[in-house]
């Protein structure tokens, strides 16, 4: 499998573009802000077509470019509907104007082509089978990707915001909820493998084992604590 990813615009958001290969077919996770030629130059440099977008979630620093990459190659996006209305409406989904000179550089609205995501849908596209977890906490309708283990590579979550090596994404923004986001690191991240790789919507990769091992947040919830202190502010 190919995963080429790379830190995108104002709030460094990671866009990844996922293929079994070089040549080949490809889905593109979280086009934020600035990551439009970034992903043209991955697509050349790797000789791929992409056949969609996924979106971990609505905010604006992961779905900013989302526009001009579905246009550019005619393909859909995917987006839980509980954050489907920040596409089009991404300063309600911050409670707070984004500001004037960035919104000139924003596509703010919808690609023609629009899928909702589930929980539990198993998507299968370029090849490739991504399970989507719904996993609230970060926002209403924040979901997980994850690629299925093979006999020659762990498994592979793309995480969003909802967990960062070290730490997880920030619930003070409308939408958020603490206890959500806790239920979502018991619910969707305690049951993976410790060799499952962790790609997340900011920061570097880790696994769940060193998550596990090191994570304040997953280790409270591993141990059945109560309610934790804020999330620290990270991303949007």
């Amino acid at each position: 499998m190919l995963i080429a990813g790379f830190p995108a615009g104002a709030w460094g958001t990671n866009c990844y573009v996922v293929a079994p290969a070089a040549g080949e077919e490809c889905v593109i996770v979280d086009p934020g802000h600035q990551a439009a030629q970034g992903v043209e130059e991955t697509l050349r440099k790797h000789r791929l077509k992409p056949v969609a977008v996924v979106l971990t979630h609505g905010h604006i620093d992961h779905v900013a470019s989302v526009v001009p990459v579905c246009g550019a190659h005619d393909v859909p996006a995917w987006i839980h509907p509980a954050d489907r209305y920040m596409m089009s409406d991404p300063e309600k989904a911050l409670g707070r104007s984004i500001g004037m000179p960035l919104m000139g550089e924003l596509t703010v609205g919808e690609p023609d082509d629009v899928h909702e995501l589930t929980d539990g849908a198993a998507l299968k596209l370029a090849g490739l089978e991504l399970s989507v977890a719904h996993a609230p906490g970060h926002t209403k309708g924040s979901v997980t990707f994850r690629t299925p283990e093979t006999t020659e590579i762990p498994s592979v979550l793309f995480s969003g915001d909802l967990l960062f090596a070290g730490s997880i994404g920030r619930t003070d923004l409308p939408g958020g909820d603490m206890d959500e986001m806790l239920e979502s690191l018991t619910r969707v991240v305690l049951p993976l493998d410790d060799s499952t790789v962790v790609l997340s919507g900011h920061g570097p990769q880790t696994t769940i084992g060193q998550e596990r091992a090191t994570n304040p947040y997953v280790r409270q919830v591993a141990s059945g604590l109560g309610s934790a202190n804020q999330a620290p502010r990270r991303g949007m």
